[in-house]
């Protein structure tokens, strides 16, 4: 019953602080959902687990605090959701049959109707102990504001779950947070929203996630500061291009609202013409939806170390890239990373030809400088059975010793002939997977790379939009725990990085070299330099083989393989 008008909605999202007492969560629930009544909203989100703590002293103890969708507390939400007239979307925890636990959120209409369930995809750290994982996909629920669905936190850092509700329809997705994690508010939320061209409206919370009396004692024994035993905040609306329409504070109680106009997440086109849904090849991610206990994360062969660098093409001749390139190994460096040219998309059949060729001088060039363990990656127009194809080319002392070429269509490649999947090429330093800039845009291509274990992406960017450099990469590195070169001719829509893994990751594990900053996943970045043509990082292939995020939670064999159907199918 979706409105034929594309009429603008006012969207809010209320972040609180939540407790162990159920009656006084109920009440700030309720207080919250009257601070949003000033802004007249039609849809409001609320938070994740709102009626108690994510802490239990058992699962007796979890089944006790949860509700049954007969309670009380829901029913107070119901009726509260008639007096606002709007949508309420809300977290809990819900009793199931056989004494089981689910993590769910739960969408209230305006006549206090229970339109839907969305029970946790993902579960992190201890909630493997209480909760159930969902065994069934979240609804899309078609309503006279837009086609809304919901998901929770840890479902959101990584792709999946937001992925498949925008390939089913949604429009609106809402997403209930129980996070300390500040990459959540400059990351996790706001990519879910660009890279499928939707809404996103996240509540979080402030304030203590653990019991507040045993805080201290908390903190002690896992080198936690106490700060980041508190929710994040930073609740925000995000439009379907990335940009944060709204955001909340990072410590206060606080409702935040905008307008929004839920029919605009139907347009899935780039600024070149590319429908990013039907540019999709659902032939070739297959292996995303099988169970990971049949595949073997195994085979890693990184060094601790790598020296790298990037380096900004523009106009330079092949003899002046020859002499950054000899620079930058001078300096040390083992894998260099070439931007591509800014001409080289939209070419004609004259021009194909003439880049093709250079790429064969390019390739001698190089080759006849560079020492044995030293590796360039550069863009080019190559070579393929039906004509031109757009790759990568991993360039070594004797030539060319690896190509990866397009695999997705886009509008400004047009003259690509595509290629039926990635490939990985072991290096003295690491597995090196390597894409097109067009292809860095879709999860899938970086989830395919790091199952096939692949610890160092590089990608010769050339970005159409912004949020493609500033969380569409820095989230493929993120949730795939790979380290990522990405280089850049320009600066316009952001800049070129390195993201180099750290050591110390998975949360509430032994920490060796660094105090715990509340980051789950985000990794730091080396940025490209305004000064010189050369920026130097240092990665760390070695750290991508650990990607357990939390306890009981891998970040590649904890996806929800089971429910990944829209990703995977070809109907």
């Amino acid at each position: 019953m979706t409105s034929e008008t594309s009429r603008q909605v006012r969207v809010a999202a209320a972040q609180c602080t939540i407790g162990s007492d159920i009656d006084e969560n109920l009440r700030t629930c309720l207080r919250v959902l009257d601070k949003a009544a000033g802004h007249k909203p039609e849809l409001v989100v609320l938070p994740e687990f709102c009626n108690h703590l994510s802490w239990y002293d058992n699962a007796e103890h979890c089944y006790d605090v949860s509700l049954s969708l007969d309670s009380p507390f829901l029913a107070a939400i119901a009726e509260k959701a008639v007096a606002l007239g709007a949508y309420v979307s809300i977290g809990v925890t819900l009793r199931r049959a056989d004494n089981k636990v689910s993590g769910s959120a739960l969408l209230y209409s305006p006549t206090g109707e229970l339109l839907g369930i969305a029970d946790k995809q993902v579960l992190i750290g201890h909630e493997n102990d209480f909760l159930q994982l969902a065994q069934e996909a979240a609804p899309i629920i078609d309503t006279d504001i837009g086609r809304l669905a919901m998901y929770m936190c840890m479902d959101g850092v990584i792709n999946e779950t937001p992925h498949c509700l925008a390939l089913r329809g949604a429009q609106v997705l809402c997403n209930s947070l129980n996070s300390f994690a500040p990459d959540e508010g400059n990351l996790h939320i706001p990519v879910r929203a660009a890279e499928n061209k939707v809404f996103v409206v996240a509540a979080n919370k402030v304030g203590p996630l653990v019991p507040e009396a045993m805080m201290a004692d908390i903190s002690a024994a896992t080198n936690i500061p106490e700060i980041f035993l508190c929710g994040a905040g930073e609740s925000q609306i995000v439009a379907p291009d990335g940009t944060v329409l709204a955001m909340a504070k990072t410590s206060e109680e606080e409702v935040i609202s905008v307008l929004i106009t839920p029919p605009a997440a139907d347009n899935k086109l780039r600024p070149d013409g590319t429908d990013i849904f039907t540019a999709r090849r659902p032939e070739l991610y297959a292996s995303l939806g099988e169970n990971p206990a049949s595949q073997s994360l195994t085979g890693f062969v990184g060094a601790r170390d790598l020296q790298t660098a990037m380096i900004r093409w523009q106009a330079e001749s092949i003899a002046e890239v020859c002499e950054l390139v000899g620079s930058a190994q001078a300096s040390g460096a083992r894998l260099i990373a070439l931007s591509p040219p800014a001409a080289f998309a939209n070419l004609t059949e004259s021009e194909l030809t003439q880049w093709q060729q250079r790429g064969v001088e390019l390739v001698d060039a190089l080759s006849a400088i560079l020492k044995g363990n030293v590796f360039v990656v550069v863009a080019q127009v190559g070579t393929h059975p039906d004509g031109f194809q757009h790759q990568v080319a991993a360039i070594g002392a004797k030539g060319v010793i690896a190509t990866q070429g397009q695999v997705h269509f886009s509008r400004r490649f047009a003259w690509s002939k595509l290629a039926d999947g990635f490939a990985s090429v072991d290096l003295p330093f690491g597995r090196l997977c390597m894409l097109t800039s067009d292809d860095s845009i879709y999860p899938e291509s970086f989830r395919l790379c790091a199952m096939a274990t692949a610890e160092i992406a590089v990608v010769p960017m050339m970005p159409l939009e912004q949020w493609e450099l500033h969380t569409g990469l820095v989230e493929r590195a993120a949730e795939n725990r790979l380290n990522l070169l990405a280089a850049t001719s320009g600066f316009e829509l952001g800049r070129g990085f390195a993201a180099g893994l750290l050591e110390d990751f998975t949360v509430f594990g032994e920490w060796k070299s660094r105090v715990f900053d509340g980051v789950l996943t985000r990794p730091p970045l080396t940025e490209m330099c305004d000064d010189s043509a050369i920026t130097l990082a240092t990665l760390h292939p070695y750290y991508a083989e650990n990607k357990v995020v939390s306890r009981n939670t891998h970040l590649i064999d904890n996806r929800p393989w089971h429910l990944l159907q829209p990703m995977t199918s070809t109907d």
